[in-house]
């Protein structure tokens, strides 16, 4: 087919032209439309159910909600993971559905799943709210809300109903998180001596607040004629009229909630804060919405910041403090100047090997109209232009060219005969087009079983592969209609004496290629040796999943012991801070508290050139500092993709909490002896104080009291009823809750908890302290859990060493060999995708090799010839090993992928020496003369392809541009692998070539001489 199409070309220029110009304006409209991301969109659809229960311990919400929800949604289809973590009032549990599954179905679900149990859970939990996860990873953004005339109550306003709605109203936006702040209620901070005077608990207090301010319908009336609305109008209008509310107390009498305590417009006890540089702020955060494209989002946002930043007040500014598509832009632009600089240097590859400025600038039409058109099909798919497809392309420029080489090469050679260029570019597409389109097939043949290799691997691997795929077979297309079309009507004709010279070039290889033909057994015997060689490099080399990139933003992750305040956490941000700013590579901190003893540190460092020290380096200097710091733990964050706060994570799982419990803490000590592992931690929970009430059956009993009553008098009085329960006071534009609890200054005394008022069966009050004990005591501060049983993590950041060799020492420490009975280890973060990836990557490969296989029978019709091709898969592996080994780069997710690049690549040479080489025999050469003169013909354009190939990748190789050093590892693999596996082709496929073809006939002299080859 190809030939047919090549003549038709040369022969009708003008449709071809059109073709490739429809083609190349639908590639570039595409280009304009497509949205820029650092990654493939591997979103993970997941559910998350959370119930909360003011003032409840995690172990009681264990019990009666955590499990029970983790048991209603167990059995549910395509689950991938099922993780809870039970904090103080807080149950969280997120169900991870595997890829691919139908997340409005997922959520309906688990909704109905939780529905069927909600009577088995506790009366007074929040009810369940089940909501799928809708953004994807953390905040993209965030802005500080600075104003000099504002307070704290009026920005944190400003933000919740201004800001956010706006904001929300930009597509991909998914939540606008407030960082700090404060949040409006009124509140009824009650006297507890008043309360024990008047005979009156807080719980009523709260009821008839909540029982007076509420305004209801009264149904509908008919008076004079026409029909009217009842409304029961009963909230207070001012706060001054919510103090006069006559509470009714038990004699009867009345008494004005003023009387009670105090009553005041103000905000809620302030359990979040943030501050830039030091100083405090109000700040918010923006995440997208799964599916979406960050860098979109992120200039959707700006723009939107700017049109409000016209609206809003003249005194508030809104600040930047940093975005994640700043370093996602710097990437992008780093692959692009890659990808341009990648084909200014296999241009010129060629050019120095053709020296002819015509066969040069038409092979070099091959890059823009292969490349172009690729664009509209990634458009089409849904890609974006991310890391994966642009370092697609970037390394297929070498690749994309070889078809063209090929053809006009060949071309070359019959102008060196003689012919007018018209004939030539005819004679020779129709000689290689075979060849041509065996090579393509050869590359797509590797990607389609590696594309649709699943899960989280193959989402980096689908869009690569398939970007290579497309644009090789546009290349091909190039190859076999432009470049022969070009050729007949650009090229000169040539006189015959360029051939001799020809000839003299190569006549080392071909003294090579005889010694190697006649010494065929010691010729085999070095390639397996090499190969043999090879594969012991592999223990030397450091595996992982990816390197992090310097993205000039470092986050520190700060935890303080259970029962610390926010004034203690504070404390340590303002410390840290300090010392963060005390480093010159450091622009500005902004910190972030989001619960009372935890916090987020983002250190925003210079850009790149306006810096001495990586990002890396700069983490090890401050690691030093951070353990100056007393009182909390402090370590950075890790980039990996497995979304974990650190690098290296172990999950130990087992419903034997004390066996956990001391396997955690044993195996976090000998973790602390590994070089190279930094900011060892674990997730046992450190013990929290609490205050335990213990009821006494007895006394509770003769005095009609109920723990329930206990409980809910307790809750209610120190921090005020569930969030739904509370009393609401109108504004003119929204609600904001009427808070009804003991003074907070009264609540710091243990034995203002001891006199609160019960009420019991008949009606009086007696004291807590009558009906229980009151004692001091501690429990867990957090339970996580993941797939129904306990669990406990610990983790770990890597500094100087490779994930799958800290794995690997790690599994060899005594607390791992063995674990107890009942303790298991759960693969968890980047070590389990690492593993995945190993583990898919193998049968991947397989199949692909299988599939060239396939495609090789299938074009030339014999089930021998294609092991004379296969041979060059092996002895590429060395290349790639030798040249990570040498610049000690990570056997990760990229040199993988280059590697899988390398498979299609290297089996092109090989299909050019075969193809000729079985042309020759067909003409009546002799086998050894077919295979020398093959060799030596194809010398040349394999050494132009390999050489444009290698020149091709070498930007990305030599990590220029941001995010270079990432990438880095699928360049060097694809050049070691290359360079030796195209030194090696052109002397062990000619010499296997010859065993194959003989064993070929010999097989065929059985079954009668002339009959088709049999199909083994």
């Amino acid at each position: 087919m190809s030939f047919h199409l090549s003549a038709w070309s040369i022969k009708k220029p003008v449709p071809t032209v059109v073709l490739f110009l429809i083609l190349g304006i639908f590639g570039l409209v595409s280009f304009f439309r497509l949205g820029i991301d650092t990654n493939p969109n591997i979103d993970i659809p997941a559910v998350m159910v959370t119930v909360t229960q003011p003032g409840a311990g995690p172990t009681e919400l264990e019990t009666q909600v955590t499990k029970k929800i983790e048991d209603s949604v167990a059995g549910l289809g395509n689950i991938d993971e099922l993780t809870s973590t039970v904090t103080e009032g807080i149950s969280t549990t997120t169900v991870s559905f595997v890829l691919g599954t139908d997340s409005d179905r997922a959520t309906n679900d688990v909704r109905n799943a939780v529905a069927q149990i909600r009577q088995d859970l506790p009366q007074d939990v929040n009810e369940p709210i089940v909501k799928r996860l809708e953004f994807a990873g953390g905040s993209i953004m965030t802005y500080a809300v600075a104003s000099e005339t504002r307070s704290v109550e009026q920005l944190s306003d400003l933000v919740d109903r201004t800001i956010s709605r706006a904001l929300l109203n930009v597509p991909g936006v998914a939540q606008i998180d407030r960082l700090g702040g404060v949040d409006r209620e009124i509140r009824v901070d009650l006297d507890p001596s008043r309360l024990q005077a008047y005979g009156i608990t807080a719980t009523q207090v709260n009821d008839q607040i909540r029982n007076l301010n509420i305004d209801l319908p009264g149904g509908r009336g008919n008076v004079g004629g026409s029909e009217q609305n009842i409304r029961t109008l009963g909230s207070a209008n001012t706060v001054e009229e919510l103090r006069g509310y006559r509470i009714v107390l038990p004699n009867g009498a009345t008494v004005p909630l003023s009387s009670l305590g105090d009553v005041e417009d103000s905000f809620a006890e302030q359990r979040q804060a943030a501050s830039l540089n030091g100083e405090s702020v109000v700040a918010f955060s923006v995440l997208r919405s799964t599916g979406s494209t960050l860098v979109t989002v992120e200039e959707g946002v700006r723009e939107a910041v700017a049109e409000l930043q016209g609206t809003l007040p003249n005194d508030v500014n809104l600040e930047l403090i940093f975005t994640f598509a700043d370093a996602i832009r710097d990437s992008y632009q780093a692959t692009i100047d890659a990808l341009i600089l990648a084909c200014i240097l296999t241009v010129i590859a060629v050019g120095l090997f053709l020296r002819d400025w015509r066969v040069t600038l038409i092979t070099a039409t091959a890059l823009p109209l292969s490349i172009i058109p690729t664009f509209g099909v990634m458009k089409a798919l849904g890609y974006t232009l991310n890391g994966m497809t642009l370092l697609a392309l970037a390394l297929a420029v070498g690749n994309l060219v070889d078809d063209a080489i090929c053809m006009i090469e060949n071309i070359d050679q019959h102008l060196d005969m003689g012919k007018k260029p018209f004939q030539a570019a005819l004679d020779a597409s129709r000689e290689i087009g075979l060849a041509v389109v065996a090579t393509t097939a050869t590359i797509v043949a590797v990607f389609i079983p590696v594309a649709f290799m699943g899960g989280i691997p193959g989402q980096f691997f689908q869009p690569f592969g398939v970007t290579v795929a497309v644009s090789t077979m546009f290349s091909t297309l190039v190859a076999c209609t432009m470049t022969p079309m070009l050729s007949a009507y650009l090229l000169k004709p040539k006189g015959n004496g360029q051939q001799g010279t020809g000839k003299k070039r190569i006549h080392p290889y071909r003294n090579i290629l005889n010694w190697a033909l006649r010494h065929r057994i010691t010729t085999l015997l070095m390639a397996v040796v090499f190969f043999i060689a090879s594969l012991q490099l592999v223990p030397l080399i450091p595996k992982g999943l990816f390197g992090s990139g310097d993205t000039g933003l470092s986050t520190v992750m700060v935890e303080l012991p259970p029962g610390s305040t926010l004034s203690d956490t504070k404390d340590i941000m303002a410390q840290l801070n300090q010392s963060l700013q005390e480093n010159p590579a450091v622009e500005k901190v902004f910190a972030t508290a989001d619960q009372i003893n935890s916090a987020t540190v983002y250190a925003n460092l210079l850009p790149k050139d306006e810096r001495e020290v990586s990002q890396q380096e700069f983490e090890q200097q401050m690691r030093q500092v951070f353990r100056t710091i007393p009182g909390a733990r402090i370590s950075f964050q890790s980039q990996g993709a497995g979304g974990g706060g650190k690098d290296l994570s172990i999950v130990l799982k087992s419903e034997n909490a004390p066996a956990l419990t001391q396997t955690a803490e044993s195996l976090e000590k000998q973790m602390r002896d590994i070089p190279g592992l930094v900011e060892v931690t674990s997730s046992t929970s450190l013990v929290k104080p609490e205050i335990v009430i213990q009821p006494d059956p007895e006394r509770a009993a003769d005095l009609g009291v109920s723990v329930g009553a206990i409980a809910r008098t307790a809750s209610l009085a120190l921090i005020g009823d569930n969030e739904s329960n509370l009393a609401k006071f109108d504004l003119a534009d929204r609600q904001i809750p009427i808070r009804v609890q003991l003074d907070p200054e009264t609540r710091e005394d243990i034995s203002t908890l001891k006199n609160l008022q019960v009420p019991s069966q008949n009606g009086t009050l007696v004291p807590i302290s009558a009906v229980a004990d009151i004692r001091l005591g501690s429990g867990p501060a957090q339970i996580d859990r993941f797939d129904r049983n306990r669990q406990v993590s610990v983790e770990a950041n890597l500094e100087g060493i490779a994930l799958g060799d800290a794995l690997e020492k790690v599994k060899a420490l005594p607390a791992m060999n063995p674990l107890p009975p009942d303790v298991a280890e759960e693969p968890a973060g980047d070590a389990k995708i690492m593993q995945d990836i190993f583990t898919r990557f193998a049968t991947a490969l397989g199949a692909a090799i299988l599939s060239i296989y396939a495609i090789l029978v299938l074009l030339y019709n014999n089930f021998l010839y294609p092991f004379g091709i296969l041979v060059a898969l092996p002895l590429s592996v060395g290349g790639a090993l030798l040249g990570l080994l040498v610049t000690q780069k990570e056997l990760g997710l990229f040199a993988l992928i280059g590697i899988v690049l390398l498979m299609g690549l290297v089996t092109k040479n090989a299909i050019l020496l075969v193809d000729f080489a079985l042309a020759g025999m067909q003409e009546g050469k002799p086998q050894f003369k077919a295979v020398v003169d093959a060799g030596v013909s194809r010398l040349r354009p394999i050494l132009m392809t390999s050489v444009s190939t290698i020149a091709g990748m070498m930007p990305i190789a030599l990590e220029l541009g941001a995010d270079g050093e990432v990438r880095s590892p699928m360049a060097i693999a694809v050049i070691g692998g290359f360079t030796t596996s195209t030194l090696l082709t052109l002397v062990v496929v000619p010499v296997l070539f010859t065993y194959v073809d003989n064993l070929y006939h010999w097989i065929r002299g059985l079954f009668g001489g002339k009959k088709k080859p049999v199909q083994l």
